[in-house]
């Protein structure tokens, strides 16, 4: 690491692919290089689509599997919460880091994403958060080499850029070889590549009906600074984001609207 980058002191890390994912390994190798401590809290099972939720109607289960390494029965952001304020509150992380990813967070999708939703919760928590996710075009050939060899530089990066208050930065690598990779380029959120979600109904050897929900994506109108395009061109994306979704040009509407109307 430069000498004008020091190391982390401690380092946070979960997803929303469960903690045995391959992404989440990927992931502790890259923060080994970056901190002197790390940390890992992750969900014991898939929690995909959890979005920022938290468990307010359930008990949280925590299983401790290695030496500052923790299982929780819960959602990403559940994750975040145990550890921020119950199993390192005597030493909180400096960063947190989701991820990385199987598959883009983009757009539109972010709102939904697990992986996105723990990084959003580190910020809610005061702490600086970066979201990380690769993307694959061949579900069976996901180029976690490509997050490897690039997410250190890129976290060093970010890490050297001084901020205001914490931030929370979605990261997507692109589905390309390490040598090929564009830089790292600031993006906006854009509306990613989500058409929608559909209602698959089947039935179990029981006869009885379930249902499964399933994303309906397809190509969309991107602007060229959005990170959809960003990451299509072969380049790393990195959006900051923000809680407030106030759309603006609608609260004009209704500002004028209702001051018309009195």
């Amino acid at each position: 690491m430069s000498a004008s980058i020091p190391k982390v002191p401690r380092v946070l890390l979960t997803n929303d692919d469960g903690i045995d994912a391959p992404g989440l390994a990927v992931l502790e190798a890259v923060a080994a290089e970056l901190a002197d401590e790390v940390w890992v809290v992750a969900p014991e099972h898939d929690q995909s689509g959890t979005s920022h939720s938290i468990s307010l109607h359930s008990p949280l289960r925590v299983s401790q599997q290695g030496e500052r390494r923790f299982g929780v029965v819960g959602t990403p952001g559940d994750c975040v919460v145990m550890a921020a304020r119950h199993l390192m509150r005597d030493a909180p992380p400096a960063l947190v880091l989701s991820g990385i990813n199987r598959g883009g967070n983009l757009g539109v999708e972010t709102m939904f994403s697990g992986t996105v939703g723990a990084a959003m919760t580190g910020l809610l928590l005061g702490l600086p958060s970066i979201a990380l996710s690769q993307t694959f075009s061949n579900a069976s050939h996901v180029r976690w080499d490509t997050a490897r060899a690039l997410a250190p530089g890129v976290i060093r990066q970010l890490l050297a850029i001084s901020h205001d208050a914490p931030t929370c930065l979605n990261v997507n690598f692109p589905d390309v070889d390490a040598a090929s990779a564009g830089p790292l380029t600031p993006t906006n959120q854009g509306v990613g590549l989500v058409e929608g979600i559909e209602v698959l109904p089947q039935v179990d050897p029981r006869g009885l009906p379930y249902h499964w929900l399933r994303f309906q994506r397809g190509p969309r109108a991107n602007a060229p600074d959005s990170e959809t395009a960003v990451v299509a061109s072969g380049r790393v994306s990195v959006t900051p984001l923000y809680f407030d979704r106030t759309d603006e040009r609608t609260l004009a509407a209704l500002n004028a609207a209702l001051q018309s109307g009195r």
